[in-house]
């Protein structure tokens, strides 16, 4: 492979991954570390490519993507996910939803939903849910982030204790088999393990693609929640943590275990 062609690879790979290791990369090429190491030099003194301890990554990838990118990311999944908990909420409930794409999409299946008392951190969910149907919603404050319009730190923590609600739903950013429920943000993490706290039902919703991931921070173990909702059976290993620690799993278009 000639060293222009490798570098397009190189580049397709990241768009594809986020980011990825120097030595997966030798591996995928087919070439040695330090050809990857050569090949790699002019696109990180460039700025294209991100260099990180043993890897690299697009810049605009690196951790969680953009949250308006994220949201086309596996759109039809989410859409299915949402569907199915809003099915699974009345009228007239209270809802404490935590900032992110499946949570934003919670937010636009339970349009038809009427007298939702709804607690939030995140701009998009207060806007989408506020004004319609006699809702009720409050926002906790906070700096709000510039990507996501989210309100985090201690005052949006300490905001949402104050509330106990029928239903507390968090998205997240990976679910490994060791430490359950992961974020990349140690802000995000402690707002979300808030939010599980104060719900009769505790829940995280998920598309399949975080299932083995491994994210920065731990929010919760697989003990932390009642019920985990994706697209998708998980691996048998992530399955198997559910179990064990008896949290029900809810899959949109298929069966549902405990």
């Amino acid at each position: 492979m000639i060293h222009s062609k490798r570098h397009g690879e190189i580049l397709r790979l990241l768009q594809e991954e986020g980011t990825i290791t120097i030595a997966s990369l030798a591996d995928r090429l087919g070439v040695s570390l330090e050809t990857v190491r050569r090949d790699v030099k002019p696109l990180t003194s460039d700025g294209s490519v991100l260099k990180m301890h043993g890897a690299i990554g697009l810049l605009s990838m690196a951790g969680e993507a953009p949250f308006e990118r994220r949201m086309r990311e596996n759109a039809d999944a989410k859409r299915a996910i949402a569907r199915m908990v809003a099915a699974t909420i009345r009228d007239g409930e209270s809802i404490m939803l935590d900032t992110g794409t499946t949570t934003s999409f919670l937010a636009r299946e339970l349009l038809g939903h009427r007298r939702l008392t709804v607690v939030t951190n995140s701009s998009d969910i207060a806007r989408t849910l506020a004004t319609v149907n006699g809702n009720k919603v409050y926002m906790a404050g906070g700096e709000l982030r510039s990507d996501s319009g989210a309100a985090f730190g201690v005052s949006a923590i300490e905001f949402v204790s104050r509330f106990s609600v029928s239903h507390a739903v968090i998205s997240t950013g990976a679910v490994d088999t060791a430490m359950g429920i992961m974020d990349y943000n140690l802000e995000e993490a402690e707002f979300a393990r808030m939010v599980l706290s104060r719900g009769q039902r505790s829940l995280v919703i998920t598309d399949h693609s975080k299932f083995g991931r491994q994210g920065l921070v731990q929010v919760c173990g697989f003990d932390g929640f009642s019920e985990l909702a994706t697209d998708r059976s998980p691996p048998d290993d992530i399955a198997a943590a559910l179990a064990q620690a008896g949290a029900r799993l809810s899959i949109a278009g298929g069966a549902a275990g405990s």
